[in-house]
């Protein structure tokens, strides 16, 4: 044997074109999602730890309105390829622009409630529509 050091996975065009191919549609979102979180220079919600101060990208899954003690808040999950994390808007019922689909960045205080992250109250920023 040769004791030659390659890679089980050739890479170069033809190898790139094949992964991308045989990839789903998800994973090829979760990894556009992914390059985009490091283009606008935000952290990756899977790095994102308790009581840290971030700004994240991602695209919004599902919005609902849900009260909490009696107020109303506007609910939404979002996306980025990494993982998920709630976006709570307390005292809303609805925001323009805030919608399924929609791809934001956030920025605030990452908590922790019932072990998943949270954002309550964030600065957003809308992305623009037609550019994904």
């Amino acid at each position: 044997m040769s004791g030659s050091l390659r890679s089980e996975r050739p890479t170069g065009r033809f190898r790139r074109m094949f992964d991308r191919l045989s990839s789903s549609q998800e994973e090829l979102h979760s990894e556009e999602l992914q390059q985009d979180a490091l283009a606008t220079g935000c952290t990756r919600i899977s790095d994102c730890s308790d009581r840290q101060i971030v700004s994240v990208t991602g695209t919004l899954r599902t919005v609902t309105l849900r009260p909490r003690a009696g107020v109303p808040a506007l609910e939404a999950e979002l996306f980025d390829g990494s993982a998920a994390l709630d976006v709570v808007w307390l005292g809303r019922r609805s925001i323009t622009g805030i919608e399924p689909g929609r791809r934001i960045i956030a920025s605030g205080r990452i908590s922790m409630n019932r072990g998943r992250p949270v954002l309550f109250n964030p600065k957003y920023e809308l992305r623009p529509v037609g550019q994904e």
